[in-house]
């Protein structure tokens, strides 16, 4: 599985986890709502910068994502 879809489960899964919405989540993060849509989407390549920002506005590690990935990636 390609990392952009995993990222955007494990995003999806935080922010659903937290009872936000993606909307309130890019205002926190200081993105665009449609540029965090289309990362959960899996459809954008978020920078390091934008993933402490939206990681920041999950209140979630960004390391703690990071080690999400590598967990899925190696079972796979």
């Amino acid at each position: 599985m390609k990392i952009e879809i995993l990222l955007a489960d494990i995003l999806r899964k935080e922010r659903r986890k937290k009872k936000l919405s993606q909307e309130k989540i890019a205002i926190l993060a200081g993105i665009d709502h449609s540029y965090y849509s289309k990362i959960e989407r899996g459809e954008n390549k978020p920078t390091l910068n934008i993933l402490m920002k939206i990681s920041s506005a999950l209140e979630t590690k960004l390391s703690e994502i990071i080690k999400e990935i590598e967990t899925k990636t190696k079972t796979r």
